[in-house]
């Protein structure tokens, strides 16, 4: 008790000064942005005068961030934490750390950041001018995934505030050898990942072996068709069909800019019945996790489409992963299940359409620029089924490559087009992308995100 009253004793009167300096601010690289050059305003409070051996409190007070919240995504309540270094010189140097609690207002898209003070323990050593400067600081946000944002000076910054450090001397303050128990400092950084733990999300990689059917029988006449021919099934007391490995370009909308990816995908079928169980495989991981990605937050769906002599759209998903993914680690895109019931008798083809993914609150919708049939199936009519198509059931005609054309137009409408981010189909990225990007308001150029692939 008589050491904590003598350090609050012998401090002197408390003092506020604010410095400003030009800052280069990196958001994280997954977010595919280019640095934000901007301003920062920090008022430093601390005691004008102490003594040797007396712990005082510093304050850094961020008066003006160097950027606004961009016109990405709000941010929510107590989802931001600021961590900073201030540079002690003069009569004693060191760094010292400084942390913030994880408390904001909710932060509206293109408002000014808010940061909470940030405070550190000082212990003084040396008697003369001690001087305090504020230097690099990051900012973490925490939801939906923990993401960092790092600042540092771009020019020599001013001192922001001074210290009086006497020598306390034979009986001129605080009896000597009286422990404080008070910390020194406080840790110097915050972890920068999201869900740890590891373990590849969901799917499989199974080959693309064409078997099953006569291949190239798909696309078989006249308009349109070329080179979409998939393998042929459902006759013959068969009931496990092999569909072709097709490579499918999809143009995705997001915030942050028009994307394109193209993705290997395959659809087979098992007949049940008069129905057919399909199954749609995406054949290789596109990319490598670019952040921790916790469980249960990705699940991913499609709309097949259907051509030939049956039309409309079937629709197919996978499970949210089970496990957390690692950054770096492969995103494995999961197998996507649905049950197809024939609308029309003949020859019907089954091609990739419209991907969606819901993502920690987020929806990203990709349409094909153009598809292609990987499967081709020999069908009768169920009630209640597809919606069926006007020709004879022969498979000419529209067969071949029309299963993207005629029922493609209102695709596109599907999902919620201009909400969320895809980085090449890796399913998660994008909203780790809106995250990256949840820091700044700067949008710079949009990234050239095909260049990793």
């Amino acid at each position: 008790m008589l050491s904590g009253a003598g350090l609050v004793l012998a401090a002197g009167p408390a003092q506020a000064a604010e410095t400003a300096y030009k800052t280069e601010c990196v958001p994280p690289a997954i977010s595919g942005m280019d640095p934000v050059h901007g301003t920062t305003k920090v008022e430093i409070q601390a005691p004008a005068e102490a003594k040797v051996g007396d712990e005082v409190e510093v304050v850094w007070k961020t008066t003006q961030a160097a950027s606004k919240n961009p016109d990405v995504l709000d941010l929510q309540e107590n989802t931001v934490k600021p961590t900073g270094t201030i540079k002690v010189g003069g009569a004693q140097t060191a760094d010292l750390a400084v942390e913030g609690e994880r408390k904001n207002p909710p932060i509206k898209k293109g408002s000014p950041m808010v940061l909470s003070d940030m405070k550190g323990t000082l212990k003084l050593t040396a008697p003369g001018e001690i001087t305090l400067t504020p230097d690099a600081y990051n900012i973490n946000v925490s939801k939906p995934i923990s993401t960092d944002t790092k600042c540092t000076p771009e020019e020599e910054v001013a001192k922001a505030a001074t210290i009086k450090v006497v020598d306390a001397g034979p009986g001129g303050g605080l009896p000597t050898g009286v422990p404080t128990g008070l910390p020194t400092g406080l840790p110097t950084g915050l972890p920068t990942g999201g869900a740890a733990g590891g373990g590849d999300a969901g799917g499989s990689d199974s080959g693309g072996s064409d078997s099953g059917g006569s291949s190239g029988s798909g696309g078989s006449s006249g308009s349109g068709g070329g080179d979409s021919g998939g393998s042929t099934g459902g006759g013959g007391g068969r009931t496990d069909f092999k569909g072709k490995e097709v490579q499918i370009p999809y143009k995705c909308k997001t915030p942050i800019g028009d994307k394109e990816a193209t993705s290997p995908v395959q659809i087979d079928a098992v007949k049940s019945g008069e129905n057919f169980d399909l199954t749609v495989q995406f054949k290789k991981s596109v990319m490598d996790s670019p952040a921790n990605i916790p469980a249960d937050s990705v699940k991913p769906s499609m709309e097949v489409e259907l051509g030939g002599a049956d039309q409309g759209t079937v629709h197919v998903e996978g499970p949210t992963n089970k496990e957390p993914i690692k950054s770096g680690d492969p995103i494995e895109i999961p197998d996507l299940k649905g049950t197809y019931k024939p609308g029309a008798d003949g020859k019907s083809t089954l091609s990739p359409g419209v991907l969606t993914v819901e993502a920690l609150g987020t929806t990203t919708t990709c349409t094909p620029a153009k598809t292609e049939v990987s499967l081709e199936l020999d069908t009768s009519a169920q009630p209640g089924g597809a919606a069926g198509g006007s020709g004879s059931g022969s498979g000419s005609g529209s067969a071949g490559g029309s299963a993207g054309g005629s029922s493609g137009g209102g695709l596109a409408e599907t999902g919620a087009s201009g909400d969320g981010a895809l980085r090449a189909l890796g399913l998660v990225a994008g909203t780790v992308i809106l995250l990256g990007g949840a820091v700044f308001t700067f949008l710079p150029r949009r990234p050239a995100w095909g260049r990793r692939h």
